[in-house]
């Protein structure tokens, strides 16, 4: 396949270099100088240093050109592995470099609501394409861990059967499977709503509540994200999968999550500005939060522990006090909605 990645940060350049081992892959980024270091030195030194990566992967500093990699192919990809922040203005780059009608198969890495419109990610592109069109990858998945050719299971999610299709022959090889799914709904949710989880279960640990408290929060989490999903159409089994389940428990205890990095240092006191300086990446939670927690309100979904950590980080409550607040809570059934 011909496959064009648009976005060197971890994620695309992880999943760029894994899919080049089975196809040619070109990776566009803005970064110049990481565009340089990947195509001469083999590594991200910004984003994944230290990690050697395929010496099949090609870089494109030129938008067009790497557009035009997947174009006039009877089999490629388009793979945005932007930020949710970008993908909007990603795709209507795209649109003028040529019409949808011209278009390889789709698929987005981001994971997230949009901020402003609270769009999921499939809702975006199609309000700029005019139609659905295309899916996500994701799933339980750190980009170091790929990078340096860990085992790693992802879900290719989509309603349309060939995109899926496109998705597993991209990336199905090597130590990644890949397993397809038609309930795109439920994968962004479980994908997005986890984030914010993970800022949660870094609080409790960053106060060293315990293992118990750990595991009551993440199953508590789940109920959340589940009811989340089911209100905008989702099915409930899907975030018992890869994409629900698999990637909080990833999200929430592993050390290379920045949003539980998050949590653990609101857990030491520290500011949010001095937090998201000392990351010096995106931690997606902290943007989903106040969208989360406005949709919740205008579904009438009751996601208390998305409200407290967003008044953790926007609105001065105390981690401690946080806490007090989930603990103060009125007792219930487990299955209670």
């Amino acid at each position: 396949m011909n496959i064009t990645v648009f976005g060197a940060g971890a994620w695309g350049t992880a999943v760029a270099a894994h899919m080049s081992l089975a196809h040619d892959v070109v990776l566009w980024g803005r970064d110049v100088a990481v565009l340089q270091s990947i195509g001469s030195q083999r590594e991200n030194p910004r984003y994944l240093a230290g990690i050697k990566l395929s010496p099949t992967l090609k870089v494109q500093s030129d938008f067009s050109v790497a557009a035009r990699h997947g174009l006039a192919q009877s089999d490629a990809l388009w793979v945005l592995g932007t930020p949710m922040g970008a993908l909007r203005q990603t795709l209507l780059q795209l649109l003028e470099i040529a019409p949808i009608e011209q278009w390889p198969a789709l698929v987005w890495l981001c994971k997230g609501f949009e901020v402003g419109t609270g769009q999921m990610p499939h809702q975006v592109v199609e309000e700029v394409l005019g139609k659905p069109y295309g899916g996500a990858l994701t799933g339980p998945s750190f980009a170091a861990e790929v990078a340096r050719g860990l085992p790693c299971a992802l879900t290719a999610a989509s309603a349309d059967e060939l995109t899926r299709q496109a998705m597993v022959r991209a990336a199905h090889h090597a130590a990644l499977r890949v397993y397809e799914l038609d309930d795109l709904v439920g994968a962004e949710v479980g994908g997005a709503v986890k984030n914010i989880m993970a800022v949660a279960t870094g609080i409790c640990d960053g106060m060293q509540l315990g293992l118990n408290a750990r595991a009551a929060l993440i199953t508590r989490g789940m109920a959340e994200i589940k009811r989340l999903a089911v209100a905008l159409g989702a099915q409930a089994e899907t975030l018992n999968g890869l994409s629900g389940f698999g990637d909080l428990i990833l999200t929430c205890t592993g050390d290379l999550s920045r949003n539980r990095r998050v949590g653990l240092m609101l857990a030491q006191g520290k500011s949010l500005d001095t937090i998201l300086k000392e990351l010096g990446q995106v931690a997606e939670g902290v943007k989903c939060a106040p969208v989360v927690k406005q949709l919740a309100a205008e579904l009438g979904v009751d996601m208390p522990i998305t409200a407290a950590v967003n008044s953790v980080l926007f609105e001065g409550l105390s981690p401690g006090e946080g806490v007090m607040r989930l603990l103060s809570r009125e007792a219930r059934s487990e299955d209670a909605e």
